[in-house]
């Protein structure tokens, strides 16, 4: 394997990045100086360093999925099939699982991964990373509804919500379209926030998570691996 793809498959950046800190000369392959990103070199049994620090080699893997009604998200299920039962056999890589869970109806992004420590930082209610979500309700959201969910609703239960961005979108035939921000992830909470005004959600799709967005190319049901630049965006918060 290349030494600027080792880099790059660890998440230290994009190609043209890691060739720069390679070039700087910051990495030592078997205590060698090596400046040159085209060196190939055996990822299990050389070793590498960045700035006098083992590097212990892990390729993380990134996808993208615009996940459909009817799965869950688990990583197995003897009775249901789940997100990863979507991913071709030959994606089908050791210790993956996704990032936060999406209802089995919920539709919409979700990311799957066997990096752990991003999924923890998405994930750490201390970050407070923002879901987009598009809902379609049954009724009329008006103007009232719309403060009191911007404002943090009180749900059925006696659970206070925190403040939410909230943007009509549309209103036809009796339902409205609404786009909704939420940094919280409380179960089902986005038909719990609606369910406390008396409405009732018909359809919810994930769009945003921090700051990766769904590919609008990508059809329901289908996924593809991040790019570098998505990767990165998500590392750095």
């Amino acid at each position: 394997m290349r030494l600027d793809k080792y880099l790059a498959n660890m998440g230290l950046g994009t190609r043209s990045e890691v060739r720069k800190i390679i070039k700087d000369g910051r990495v030592t392959v078997n205590s060698h100086n090596v400046l040159n990103g085209k060196k190939q070199i055996k990822e299990q049994t050389d070793k590498v360093q960045l700035d006098n620090k083992i590097l212990d080699y892990q390729k993380f893997f990134y996808y993208m999925l615009n996940k459909p009604q009817g799965v869950i998200s688990a990583t197995s299920d003897m009775n249901q099939k789940t997100v990863l039962d979507l991913l071709d056999k030959n994606d089908q890589q050791q210790g993956l699982f996704p990032v936060g869970r999406l209802d089995k109806n919920t539709t919409g992004l979700l990311l799957i991964t066997n990096d752990g420590k991003l999924a923890h930082q998405l994930l750490s209610p201390v970050r407070h990373v923002n879901k987009v979500y598009e809902v379609k309700v049954a009724g009329i959201v008006d103007e009232n509804a719309i403060a009191k969910l911007t404002s943090g609703i009180l749900l059925k239960d006696g659970t206070q919500t925190k403040e939410a961005k909230v943007r009509i979108l549309k209103s036809k035939d009796g339902y409205s379209w609404i786009r909704i921000t939420i940094s919280e992830g409380k179960y089902h909470q986005i038909k719990r926030m609606f369910g406390a005004l008396s409405m009732r959600v018909v359809a919810l799709e994930r769009v945003e998570m921090g700051p990766l967005r769904l590919d609008t190319t990508l059809t329901v049901g289908k996924y593809r691996e991040l790019t570098n630049s998505e990767v990165l965006k998500l590392r750095k918060g």
